[in-house]
């Protein structure tokens, strides 16, 4: 937990929006639910996702339009509920339903690897997986793109691999010349997965989610290099901005 999943769901599903594509966003974390506040659409949740599951509602009761941009909606995880009424069948049911309507559905994985991130993973066709570049974190990934690749639908089916994606949050080049951090290419080789964002640390990002818009949509370091990653995900070579060490002043040289 930590690594920025649900801030990256964010800007990932809004960068898709507004590039023409008819995107949902799903929060799988049943119980503490966050991504609605992510896109400042707290206070217009009626209906869940457990709602659909059980049958409830309709999904067309559920999903919640981002007055921003036409193209990005919101099915909220349930507050209310516990993760056990998940099931494989109902999930499916409700994803079959969403990707008759959508050009994409990204689904937003809870910490760990319990119920909702296991049933987020399974009938992923792409995974963006986060970490942080520490050493802890880029285990936890490790042991996730494991299980994407032995334990999805498509492994389980024999169908062509999950597209996996890496995306480094927290990215602080300073520290990594320090030798205080994990560089990049460092991530790449020990994961042996493709890194298609890095994302600086920024105040931005905190003062974004606070204010209940997606990162993406502001004009800080880390808005930026959110595009660039929703650029790369659909097929477009962009070159990675923001992983060298700024070069220090005469001052600071004098004084650090």
């Amino acid at each position: 937990g930590g690594v920025g999943k649900t801030t990256t769901a964010a800007s990932f599903g809004y960068g898709l929006a507004k590039e023409g594509y008819k995107t949902c966003l799903i929060d799988f974390d049943i119980g503490l639910r966050n991504l609605d506040i992510h896109l400042g659409m707290e206070r217009r949740v009626v209906y869940d996702f457990v709602n659909c599951i059980l049958g409830e509602c309709r999904i067309e009761q559920a999903l919640i339009k981002d007055r921003r941009q036409d193209n990005l909606h919101l099915l909220a995880a349930s507050q209310t509920r516990d993760k056990s009424v998940l099931s494989e069948e109902g999930v499916q049911q409700v994803l079959d339903q969403l990707t008759a309507k959508f050009d994409f559905v990204v689904c937003d994985s809870p910490a760990g690897i319990e119920h909702g991130a296991m049933h987020a993973m399974y009938f992923a066709d792409s995974a963006l997986i986060c970490t942080n570049p520490e050493l802890s974190s880029v285990r936890d990934s490790d042991r996730m793109v494991g299980i994407v690749t032995s334990k999805s639908r498509r492994a389980v089916t024999g169908a062509l691999p999950v597209r996996q994606l890496m995306v480094v949050t927290r990215y602080q080049p300073d520290r990594v010349a320090n030798d205080n951090m994990i560089s990049v290419s460092d991530i790449e080789e020990m994961l042996g997965v493709e890194v298609a964002g890095v994302i600086p640390e920024s105040e931005g990002v905190l003062s974004h989610s606070n204010m209940g818009q997606p990162v993406i949509m502001g004009e800080c370091e880390a808005s930026d290099c959110y595009d660039d990653l929703v650029q790369r995900f659909l097929g477009q070579e962009v070159e990675f901005r923001h992983l060298d060490a700024k070069p220090k002043g005469i001052f600071s040289r004098l004084f650090s």
